[in-house]
This record gives structure tokens, sequence and C-alpha cells, in this order.
């Protein structure tokens, strides 16, 4: 563990890497929750503050996201693309994961927005796939140990996103009815 002998304390490296992933998937869910917080709070003023930011928590989420590739690279070296460590769960769900953050973020500039037209907004749905790989990569974590802190995580997501499309069927029935 490279990480962990250059800072003097073995758990160093470890704690950074963890948060690191930590922080990526946590901005990922505040991002991800800032729709379904509009509808729900549609007088707030709150939830517009936090749209007009979101393309930005986005790409924070991002930046973390590879932080935490890079130093899981430094940490394991070579190791990391061996046969042994790739099989893992929790290792294809995070490198699938990354590979499918990267265009995202690499198109939430005003130029790809306005390049993209339409067709930005169903690209960006891809986050959706995005935070299931991640849910799992950190569920998988530690032999399944991190099923507890993962779904504590995503729990309000995916309560928001039910209440979304709840809410979307439900306007749906009555413009039907009208």
């Amino acid at each position: 563990m490279i990480l962990g002998l250059t800072s003097g304390n073995p758990d160093a490296g470890e704690n950074v890497l963890d948060l690191s992933g930590e922080f990526a998937a946590r901005f990922m869910i505040i991002t991800m929750m800032i729709t379904p917080l509009m509808m729900l709070f549609r007088n707030a003023s709150w939830p517009r503050w936090l749209m007009k930011r979101r393309r930005h928590l986005g790409v924070a989420a991002f930046f973390y996201a590879l932080a935490h590739t890079v130093l899981y690279l430094v940490d394991e070296g070579a190791v990391a693309f061996t046969g042994g460590e790739i099989s893992k769960l929790y290792i294809w769900t995070g490198w699938l994961a990354f590979v499918i953050f990267v265009p995202l973020a690499i198109t939430s500039t005003d130029g790809w927005v306005r390049k993209l037209g339409r067709n930005w907004q169903t690209l960006q749905q891809f986050v959706y796939g995005t935070a299931v790989l991640t849910l799992v990569h950190w569920a998988a974590l530690h032999d399944w140990g991190g099923v507890g802190p993962a779904l504590m995580n995503f729990t309000p997501l995916v309560l928001l996103e039910i209440y979304r499309i709840w809410s979307i069927k439900a306007r749906r029935r009555q413009r039907v009815a009208a």
C-alpha cells in the first residue's frame, strides 16, 4: 500500500481513498436529488438555488471520482490490472461507473450543452446507471460490509426518485382524465 507507507500511518491511504469515493458518491446523490426536490418543494427558493448549481455539483462528483480512481491506481500499482483484481465485483462496477462518468463530465460545458441540444439531456440520463453501479461498488466493498453505509446514503435518492416517478404518473393521469 503505497499511500499508507508515505504518510507514516498505514490506514491514512485507505482513509483518503475511501473518503474520495464517498465524496464522489455523495455529490452524485445530491446532484440527482435536485430535480425531485424541485418537484416536491415547488414554491421554495432553495431548490432553485441548487438547480442553478446542479451541473457544478455533478462535475465535483466526477472530480472526486477521478481522484478516487487515481488514488486507487497509485495505491495498487500494476496489481490493479491483474485478473484477480479486475474480476472482483466491486472493482469492475467501480471502473464501469467511472467510464460512464467520463463523457458526462466532458459534455458538461456550455458549449457541449449547446452542441448536443436535447441529446445532452439524454446523455446525462446515463448518470442513473452510474448511480446503480456506484451503489453496488460501495455495497460490495469489504465483502458486502459496505451495504449499510451505501443504503444509508442512497435511500434519500431512491425515495425522492420514487416520488418523482409517482408525481409524473399522477400528472399524466390528470391530463388524460381532463
